[in-house]
């Protein structure tokens, strides 16, 4: 069983940044697809960005995010990061970490085992 927690969460003007946090329990880690998705209100849940334990930590990116967010991972710490930067209102959502045991390095929020809680952003006009 794996355990996510998300921080780092909050309240920013468009145009601002933050960084959110998924520490996550266990000593496999390091061998899990992680990601990070979002649901804004009246909205499905989608997927935001992947980085994966092999192929060199390939990571892959929503169209919508692509040059404004960064997804990371630092192993010794069980924790996977998303760097935001030049938010903007349409990414308010509460965003979610998720695992992945099978490596599947999928952007459907189906395949992916472990949840957290979830985080809210949300990015005033």
């Amino acid at each position: 069983q794996v355990q996510l927690v998300e921080s780092g969460g909050g309240l920013v003007q468009a145009g601002g940044s933050l960084r959110l946090s998924c520490a996550a329990s266990g000593h496999t880690f390091s061998s899990y697809c992680m990601a990070w998705f979002r649901q804004a209100p009246g909205k499905e849940r989608e997927f935001v960005a992947l980085v994966s334990s092999k192929s060199g930590g390939r990571t892959s990116y929503a169209d919508s995010v692509k040059g404004r967010f960064t997804i990371s991972r630092e192993n010794a710490k069980n924790t996977v990061y998303l760097q935001m930067i030049s938010l903007k209102p349409e990414d308010t959502a509460v965003y979610y970490c998720a695992a992945d045991p099978y490596e599947l390095e999928s952007t459907s929020s189906g395949l992916y085992l472990y949840w957290g809680q979830g985080t809210q952003v949300t990015v005033s006009s």
